[in-house]
């Protein structure tokens, strides 16, 4: 359950939680086009900053041009919005959610002139797949809901309908006792998990699937960053879900699922069943950066 907070911006004015509320003939319900982003805030030593903020602003532009919705407000004024969020709400840590998306006007597929509406949400949440997975490792298992095809979902965009597919993928492997599943492209090769980038490590070499047919993760691009930082050798490209079975490490990366390890993969022990030294290596430097440990990337970080 979402634990909820006292404000939520919407349209340029705070409402109160319980007053956020949307017509039940918003486009967007129906037809699943809005734009959305995670973003988190982190409390360190010093302070509570938003982890990257500016590129997850960024990429919400992006999501919006690919799919043709004229942002009603500018890049600015949003990241002035979300921080203001972080602050009304009196959150030292917390989950970030904007959401863009089409509001009451024309019905049917083309939503002509409907307004562009934007809220921002913020409330506590933990480790999204809980502090043992973070620690221990998780158990997952392949999907058989295969990953968006670029020329059917626009991939690098992070569109809400498109996560109908992350739902039943999730549901599946809920069910079958996993906590997560990796799903494949339509070629057959690894693409992402539900709501997560993928890495693997074999034999030294940190890979994960490139920018084909996958959301540009931003903290699959830090984890890039610091493992170059790190001197540990990164290739992007393709692998398959047999290379997964023999890899020494594997884990996963996303704003709510932060670096978590996998330690089995359909029923097959990843490695030493437990999280390796390079996960270990990486986690260590993400969560220390976040909380404002490294001044190296304190750019990544803005104040609240």
């Amino acid at each position: 359950m979402v634990t909820t907070s006292k404000k939520i911006w919407m349209d340029g004015v705070f409402v109160d939680w319980d007053d956020a509320s949307v017509h039940v003939l918003t486009h967007s319900l129906h037809y699943g086009l809005a734009a959305f982003e995670g973003i988190r805030c982190y409390e360190g030593s010093t302070g509570s900053a938003i982890f990257r903020l500016s590129e997850h602003v960024d990429r919400l532009f992006e999501s919006a041009h690919i799919t043709l919705m004229p942002m009603p407000f500018s890049k600015k004024e949003v990241i002035d919005a979300i921080i203001e969020t972080v602050r009304v709400n009196e959150l030292a840590s917390c989950y970030i959610r904007p959401l863009a998306y089409v509001g009451v006007g024309a019905m049917g597929l083309y939503p002509g002139d409907n307004p562009i509406r934007l809220s921002i949400a913020a409330w506590p949440w933990g480790s999204y797949l809980g502090e043992e997975a973070l620690e221990k490792g998780i158990r997952a298992k392949i999907s058989s809901f295969t990953r968006h095809h670029v020329n059917v979902s626009m991939t690098r965009a992070k569109i809400s309908g498109y996560y109908v597919n992350s739902i039943l993928a999730k549901w599946e492997a809920k069910k079958s006792g996993y906590e997560e599943c990796i799903l494949l492209d339509p070629d057959g090769y690894v693409a992402e998990g539900t709501g997560e980038n993928v890495f693997i490590v074999s034999k030294g070499v940190l890979k994960t699937t490139p920018l084909t047919s996958i959301l540009d993760g931003i903290t699959r691009n830090a984890i890039i960053q610091l493992a170059k930082a790190k001197h540990i050798p990164i290739l992007e490209e393709r692998f398959t879900r047999d290379a997964m079975y023999v890899a020494d490490e594997i884990f996963l990366t996303g704003t709510a699922a932060e670096v978590t390890p996998v330690r089995e993969l359909d029923d097959r022990t990843i490695g030493a069943g437990k999280p390796g030294p390079i996960t270990q290596a990486l986690q260590h430097d993400f969560f220390r950066i976040v909380r404002g440990e490294d001044p190296t990337y304190a750019n990544w970080l803005t104040p609240i």
